[in-house]
């Protein structure tokens, strides 16, 4: 009898989480539906190139990350399907504009992108930065804008696009991708390697011949973003990130993956 009377309750409780999954999605106004999920999926462009919002699971290779977190809390409450569409560089992501791939992305904010993609306030910041050698005469960010100065950078990152326009200088040897980036600084013997702290850290942890400099050149501000003109699903959105913000959601999400370096935006 205890058994059946758990069953039963268990039963209850998934029937009363259909329902407000549900109800939540039938309270919103049509167009957020139609704006974010067009084709009655969401589709969720998901950049694998920087670890510390996407990374695949070591064991299944399954997406996973605070930007998988709140591309599926976001499914959930329009009450639609979830298609991941990965990128391995944020640049590749805003190219894909161009044949409509994508409903949604994370993005960093940036005027460039900002033309065409309409952003949500930031949910994460994290710190640019540069890799160099151990005995490299460049000790602080300050000192890498010099002539003769070689920087690697992965094309069309927010970095990138933020040091192109900062940069007075020294020169940005641009890549493909932040990977390509990295094998540039190494082969071409660069004087830097332009990108997020977290992964460089962990590259450089595994090369006692490289440093992170302390201090940061940008504060990349990561946030959601959807194609101009779905003003509707645009405005959603923002309200989606701050409730994800202030629920404890996002840090949540990135304490689970050990992402605990980064700053949840205020």
């Amino acid at each position: 009898m205890k058994i059946l009377t758990a069953l039963v309750r268990l039963g209850f409780v998934l029937i009363l989480q259909l329902s407000v999954i549900s109800t939540m999605a039938n309270d919103l106004p049509h167009a957020v539906i139609t704006d974010l999920a067009p084709n009655g999926r969401l589709r969720a462009a998901i950049n694998f190139g920087n670890p510390v919002l996407a990374q695949r699971d070591p064991a299944t290779g399954a997406p996973r990350g605070v930007t998988v977190e709140l591309a599926l809390e976001l499914g959930r409450r329009l009450d639609v399907p979830v298609d991941f569409v990965p990128f391995d560089a944020a640049g590749k992501v805003v190219d894909a504009l161009k044949t409509g791939a994508w409903d949604v992305a994370f993005l960093a904010i940036d005027p460039v992108r900002a033309a065409e993609i309409d952003f949500t306030a930031p949910y994460v910041v994290i710190e640019g930065t540069y890799l160099v050698r151990a005995n490299s005469p460049l000790q602080s960010v300050d000192e890498v804008d010099r002539e003769g100065v070689r920087i690697a950078a992965g094309q069309a990152s927010a970095y990138e696009l933020y040091l192109t326009r900062a940069l007075r200088h020294a020169k940005l040897i641009r890549a493909p991708s932040s990977a390509a980036a990295i094998e540039s600084f190494l082969r071409d013997q660069l004087d830097a390697l332009a990108g997020v702290r977290q992964p460089l850290v962990e590259f450089a942890k595994a090369h006692p011949d490289l440093r992170v400099m302390s201090g940061r050149f940008m504060a990349i501000e990561q946030a959601m973003g959807t194609p101009k003109g779905r003003t509707v699903g645009a405005g959603y959105l923002r309200e989606f990130v701050e409730t994800m913000k202030s629920s404890g959601f996002v840090a949540n999400a990135l304490a689970q993956t050990g992402q605990i370096d980064a700053t949840v935006a205020p």
